[in-house]
């Protein structure tokens, strides 16, 4: 009799479970045809019946069950007053930055640390400068900034080939202050990470630089003074 009950559970739970209809393979396969090269993280039952979250880099999208009907926007749940999709694409960028890792960033760590930010930044970008200009100020804060490279004017620029000789240089925060002053820097070659980072800030909705990214995943488009940084910081 237990067995019987207990095929019958699940029998019940293969017919009700919405994430058991959706063809996770004809979703994958979908988005791959509609963007080719892009890689789907996981699919997931969204809030609304027989539509599926879909998490890919730093992007949600949703597809209907069979993964023919694909959709971009933001989700709001009316009754609550909340963005769903911008909560959601927070919890993605922290997932994201995290798989990129520190190894592959440039940071500048106060003594004590307080909050820690992302920023996508462009040496030639005039605020990005003046952001860098007042790094003490961040410091004092207890700010510790994690830079990622997003040379504006694309790959084979000159500000590409500038982030490209500051990673590759025996001191990369030196290397950094030296090229974001404009002073002259010596060109160098080596394995980066630009690309990644390029790609990442893409993926992220990147429309100007710099772009700060807190450590909750919210994104702060442009400059931010530093105390104004913290208190929005303290304020998460």
């Amino acid at each position: 009799m237990k067995k019987i009950t207990h095929t019958l559970a699940l029998t019940l739970l293969a017919l009700t479970s919405p994430a058991l209809f959706a063809d996770e393979a004809a979703i994958k396969k979908a988005l791959s045809n509609f963007m080719p090269g892009g890689q789907v993280d996981s699919v997931k039952p969204s809030e609304v019946k027989g539509l599926y979250e879909v998490s890919m880099g730093g992007n949600i999208f949703y597809s209907s069950e069979d993964g023919k009907y694909l959709l971009q926007g933001q989700l709001f749940d009316a009754e609550a007053k909340k963005n769903i999709t911008e909560s959601k694409l927070a919890e993605v960028r922290k997932a994201s930055l995290d798989k990129v890792g520190e190894q592959k960033m440039i940071i500048f760590k106060p003594e004590t640390s307080k909050h820690v930010v992302s920023i996508f930044t462009d040496i030639d970008c005039g605020y990005c400068r003046k952001l860098h200009s007042e790094i003490d100020q961040y410091m004092a804060q207890g700010i510790t900034i994690r830079y990622m490279f997003f040379p504006r004017a694309g790959k084979g620029s000159d500000s590409y080939k500038k982030a490209v000789s500051v990673w590759c240089a025996a001191d990369k925060n030196k290397a950094l202050t030296t090229a974001k002053k404009g002073e002259h820097l010596d060109a160098k070659t080596c394995e980066n990470p630009v690309d990644e980072h390029m790609a990442l800030g893409e993926a992220f909705g990147m429309n100007g630089t710099p772009m700060i990214v807190t450590q909750k995943g919210n994104i702060l488009p442009g400059y931010v003074p530093a105390a104004q940084l913290a208190k929005v910081l303290a304020s998460e």
